[in-house]
């Protein structure tokens, strides 16, 4: 039969999970970063290119009301 875990363990096994999630947690903001500057700079691109990022989204959700009705 499975010995239960000392208080201790316990303990240790809880601060390990919660150092390594914390440390999932840092890669995915870093991550999260990253793509957002890409995203900026396409951005910044396409106004540069005279697109109006702003009419196409108003115009692809007018299309997808017209689709949906």
């Amino acid at each position: 039969m499975a010995e239960k875990q000392s208080k201790e363990e316990q303990i240790g096994f809880h601060k390990g999970a919660l150092t390594t999630l914390a440390n999932e947690r840092n890669e995915l903001l870093r991550i999260i970063s990253v793509v957002e500057q890409l995203m900026q700079a396409h951005v910044k691109a396409l106004k540069e290119l005279g697109v109006d990022l702003e009419k196409e989204a108003k115009k692809a959700k007018s299309k997808k009301l017209e689709e949906t009705v």
